[in-house]
């Protein structure tokens, strides 16, 4: 295992959504109700919605001596797409921009992507029974890094599948994955790892949302944890005519590898909707 531990293979996009949006005209109380099921939306990683997500991460106290800190972009588009009346497919894709700072060698202060993760989720238009929500499908991690550090740059591939349920102004579910090695070119160790991501949401009538969830890895070689638990709180609003959510939030590393990020980090984010009409 390197002494730094880079942008893992895992799927870090906070929950995102599932029901319908704004109608009529854009009256103030039509306004609101459309923001507020766009929230509701955003907390659902399968909705019927097309978003472009910017996540801004912070984490520290990486590296055996803690003395190094890690800032990455991850660039997080969503797009659904209607294969008939009953299914949809969802792709999700995530593309890490990372830097670096303190003793992390020549990528000190350096921007470099990380590897990227592709989902493909099939997902039935309706909730099923209950008010389940569901999709299943491929994942594919693809060697992007373009730095030892800021990513494995190793091809990789597994099933994922997510689930959830949402009821009033409540989401409550889970996503995950699992990836395994597929190619290796000798650099790094092999990828067999388990992403698991519990989510729980509370939307308001005024399009406020506070999520909270770990975006959990098992690492089956090194048989180590890494667990973040992350609190959130977004706001769907409209900046001339783009609608979008901002959101902010503190992230604590519950458990890790010693190379891994320690204590507490930090999340913003940006995320550009385009609802369908």
């Amino acid at each position: 295992m390197p002494a730094v531990q880079a942008n893992q293979p895992v799927i870090a996009q906070a929950p995102g959504p599932a029901a319908g949006g704004g109608q009529g005209q854009e009256t103030p109380q039509v306004l609101r109700t459309e923001e507020a099921g766009l929230a509701k939306q955003l907390a659902n990683p399968v909705a019927s919605l097309i978003s472009v997500p910017f996540q801004f991460n912070y984490d520290r106290g990486i590296g055996v001596q803690e003395n190094i800190q890690r800032a990455n972009l991850n660039i997080q588009p969503v797009v659904p797409f209607r294969l008939s009346a009953d299914w949809n497919l969802i792709t999700r894709t995530i593309l890490p921009v990372v830097n670096f700072q303190g003793a992390a060698g020549a990528e000190t202060g350096q921007l470099n992507f990380g590897d990227t993760v592709q989902s493909l989720f099939l997902s039935p238009a309706k909730p099923g029974p209950g008010g389940v929500i569901w999709g299943v499908g491929p994942v594919a991690l693809l060697p992007t890094a373009t730095g030892q550090l800021s990513g494995l740059n190793q091809w990789g591939l597994g099933p994922t599948g997510v689930a959830l349920v949402q009821r009033g102004p409540w989401t409550v579910g889970a996503l995950a994955n699992h990836l395994w090695s597929v190619a290796n070119n000798g650099s790094n160790s092999n990828v067999n790892a388990t992403f698991l991501q519990p989510f729980l949401a509370y939307t308001t009538p005024t399009a406020w949302t506070i999520s909270l969830n770990t975006e959990s890895t098992y690492d089956w070689a090194a048989e180590r944890w890494a667990v973040p638990l992350n609190l959130v709180v977004t706001k769907v609003t409209k900046v001339g005519s783009q609608l979008l959510s901002l959101g902010a939030g503190v992230r604590y590393w519950v458990d890790g590898p010693d190379s891994g990020p320690h204590g507490w980090g930090a999340r913003l984010v940006v995320t550009l909707l385009f609802p369908t009409r």
